[in-house]
């Protein structure tokens, strides 16, 4: 039992002190925003730059993800909200009113993401709306991809702050 103990003394188990949370945290938020509304960013900048048939290879991508995206939303956003709705509200009070520490840095992982779900839904609205081809949709999809940038850094801001602040906390209880 002693070595068990040691190591758990070592290795802290708890979210916000564990290395593998930042790195996770890290992934998500780099991932959402190289991938735009299903299509990677340098995909993007090389038809900005060459046009032709990576314009059309990137044209067509974003037609495919953006109807997929709206027949899904369009098909049941009822229910996707209610669910989304009831998680988040379980996340939160189990997080803040019973002070789980890991529902708390679920919430600050998936919360923002939901932002990152409405954005994307009104940026292909836009899209359709528009008819947007050609440099039109590239000015779309870097002026989406720079708020979901934005709503990143605020998600790794907060986080970082709040999960700082928890485990100083939790260090001086102890």
């Amino acid at each position: 039992m002693d070595v068990l103990d040691t190591a758990l003394e070592v290795i802290d188990l708890r979210s916000f002190s564990n290395l593998w949370y930042w790195i996770a945290l890290a992934a998500l938020w780099s991932s959402v925003s190289h991938w735009v509304l299903g299509v990677p960013h340098d995909m993007i900048q090389r038809a900005r730059r060459e046009g032709g048939q990576a314009q059309a290879d990137v044209e067509d991508l974003v037609r495919i993800n953006i109807n997929r995206l709206l027949h899904i939303v369009d098909s049941g956003a009822l229910m996707m909200v209610a669910l989304a709705a009831f998680w988040l509200t379980a996340l939160l009070v189990l997080a803040f009113w019973y002070d789980i520490e890991f529902a708390q840095a679920v919430v600050l992982l998936f919360a923002p993401i939901l932002l990152v779900v409405w954005a994307s839904v009104r940026a292909s609205r836009r899209i359709v709306a528009e008819a947007a081809t050609g440099e039109a949709l590239f000015r779309r999809l870097t002026i989406h991809r720079r708020v979901v940038q934005v709503i990143g850094m605020l998600s790794i801001t907060v986080t970082a702050f709040y999960g700082t602040w928890q485990n100083i906390s939790v260090s001086i209880l102890n």
